[in-house]
């Protein structure tokens, strides 16, 4: 299906020239360091929402924030992946955004998993370490809560050998979510497990098409907000090392050798052909990197959140493009005329997706 704002659109040789000045910078520049935007109004905790704590065999007890559809429906079910900053205590969706409260008035029951900082939300090859040196002590429950939420600023590089999630222990959160989490829900709350929705924000959103294409039972619709899914371009797995030591002092060799099948298997662009087969439903956006009304909040915010963008774009075309070659007719593409690397653009981002989502779920 081709995407619904084709006006949005822009020609290949202008998104070219921006990719690669994306690409340029972003080696320069940390994935992980962009800037949120604004705060919602009602942003950080909403009292709507209650924990939900189930116990994963490697990662300890994980909590998962939950909202109730509005009609009590239980067959109606989206997850919320985060950004490369995950907290330990509330998800950026609920802190940055409002979209829970337009989601459950939508009559769908949303999971925001917490945790995951620098994780893809994959299962990692071991523990983070540097050169055989492992982090110091943390658990999934019990790691504290970082100081920023979702892909906002500020460098935890100093942090590489000490504690925190996923450095005392190996992130199983592929396992986490189509597993423990998938069945608790089920079996406790009574929520559907098949046909559900999933979507993220850059991290976030590759993850959501990872899990998509690989657990098409599960997961039937699946967007992706500024994500990176062509990681196996040139520069990108550097600019990922980067973005992990700088977003909690993660190494990138722990999660998956390189060039392995392992990571692969992580890589949109290369698994796209399952996505195609499957016949996933699919909302793929990233924006221009040209600041909107309201996105320049200080010097950092442009700084930051424009080559972040940018290079989100180039990722993003370049599936859409592989998509295109393999025939697949099952993505919507929005690519705003404005918009930088932050939580305004993704939570208008989830409303222009809202109507699609809540048509094919249940």
């Amino acid at each position: 299906m081709r995407g619904a704002h084709e006006g949005r659109r822009r020609s290949s040789g202008g998104w070219l020239k921006k990719s690669v000045l994306g690409v340029a910078v972003a080696m320069l520049l940390p994935l992980g360091a962009s800037v949120a935007a604004a705060p919602a109004a009602n942003a950080a905790f909403n009292p709507a929402g209650f924990d939900f704590w189930v116990d994963s065999a490697e990662m300890g007890p994980v909590k998962t924030r939950i909202f109730r559809a509005a009609d009590g429906n239980t067959n109606r079910v989206v997850y919320a992946l985060d950004g490369m900053r995950a907290r330990q205590d509330l998800s950026g969706w609920e802190i940055d955004t409002n979209v829970a409260q337009a989601l459950t008035d939508a009559n769908i029951n949303v999971v925001m998993p917490i945790g995951g900082q620098s994780s893809f939300y994959a299962d990692w090859n071991a523990p983070s370490s540097l050169l055989g040196i492992e982090g110091g002590t943390g658990s999934a429950s019990g790691s504290g809560t970082l100081s920023s939420s979702g892909s906002s600023s500020g460098s935890g590089g100093l942090q590489i050998l000490s504690g925190g999630p996923g450095k005392s222990y190996r992130y199983t959160w592929e396992t986490f979510l189509t597993q423990d989490l998938r069945n608790a829900l089920r079996d406790r709350l009574g929520f559907k497990s098949t046909n559900n929705g999933v979507f993220g924000l850059s991290m976030g959103g590759s993850a959501a098409l990872t899990l998509a294409a690989y657990h098409p039972d599960q997961f039937g619709y699946a967007g992706a907000f500024s994500g990176y899914l062509n990681i196996s371009a040139p520069g990108m797995r550097e600019a990922m090392r980067l973005a992990f030591i700088d977003a909690g002092g993660y190494n990138v060799d722990s999660m998956a050798p390189p060039w392995g099948p392992q990571w692969l298997r992580m890589d949109p662009f290369v698994f796209a052909p399952r996505l195609v087969a499957n016949n996933t439903r699919l909302w793929i956006s990233a924006a221009s990197a040209i600041p909107a009304a309201g996105d320049v909040t200080g010097v950092m915010s442009v700084i930051q959140g424009m080559p972040l963008e940018a290079l989100a774009l180039a990722n993003t075309r370049a599936f859409q493009v592989r998509m295109a070659t393999l025939g697949g007719g099952n993505a919507t593409y929005d690519f705003p005329a404005s918009g930088v690397h932050n939580w305004r653009n993704w939570e208008a981002e989830v409303y222009r997706m809202l109507p699609d989502l809540s048509a094919h779920l249940g």
